[in-house]
């Protein structure tokens, strides 16, 4: 994925991602869809994606913050798109994200108009001679819910076309404002992919989220594998006003 003419803001490296991927109603998300976008399908089917993976190496404008380099994540988001004098822009929509780190979130939500909540976090990778076993965890009210896999060991390049490739190459992020649409640009190679053996996903995680989306506790995911990630640059935001 080529550069922009944006600045870089931050450096990291994303690793290990789980994504769970979802099928759903367009209507569920259409109140969330930053004006100037519009919904993404894949053969025509609208997804929301549950993703857990670990931050690491992390610098912002160069600089390491102290206790702030390595820790886990976990986000819902959907796909969507934006064109703009020929040009289509593929991105995501954050429903909600959840660090460890207050600061993490303060700067997100402030910045990027994103939905950064702080809380307990916990992972665990275990590589095995077989299999990869893969777990990210948080815990809210008392409970920790965590999503697991068990994938193949080694991880194989993206297949143009498929539904991996459509979940993983969206390369810019997308917020709705009150002053408008702030769009940034992720930049990052293709991801090998790992298919998953099993996965377990806890109930309750649509606690977090708005009424809207306690089907994922009823619903089972579509697809679910593990991406292998790579560094990654998130450039600064630019806002735009759409009426």
């Amino acid at each position: 994925m080529g550069m922009s003419q944006q600045s870089i803001f931050l450096k990291a490296e994303w690793r290990k991602l789980i994504m769970a991927n979802y099928q759903v109603d367009p209507a569920i998300l259409q109140p969330y869809v930053p004006a100037g976008t519009t919904l993404d399908l894949w053969q025509n089917r609208c997804y929301i994606s549950l993703v857990g993976f670990l931050f690491r190496k992390v610098r912002v404008k160069g600089i390491a913050i102290p206790f702030h380099t390595r820790f886990p994540e976990i986000n819902l988001r959907f796909y969507v798109k934006q064109v703009k004098d020929e040009t289509i822009k593929r991105g995501v929509v954050f429903i909600s994200e959840i660090v460890p780190k207050p600061a993490i979130s303060f700067v997100a939500n402030h910045l990027y108009q994103e939905k950064y909540s702080t809380m307990p976090m916990q992972y665990d990778w275990k590589i095995l001679p077989d299999e990869q076993q893969v777990v990210y965890q948080c815990k809210n009210k008392g409970r920790w819910k965590s999503m697991e896999v068990i994938a193949d060991k080694e991880a194989i390049a993206l297949q143009p076309g498929s539904e991996e490739a459509f979940i993983t190459e969206h390369y810019w992020g997308f917020a709705a404002g009150k002053r408008g649409t702030t769009a940034y640009q992720v930049v990052h190679p293709q991801w090998d992919i790992a298919a998953v053996q099993s996965s377990s996903i806890s109930k309750g995680f649509s606690e977090l989220y708005d009424p809207a989306f306690r089907f994922l506790d009823s619903e089972k995911p579509v697809s679910v594998f593990l991406a292998e990630g790579s560094p990654i640059q998130i450039c600064s935001g630019q806002r735009f006003a759409y009426r």
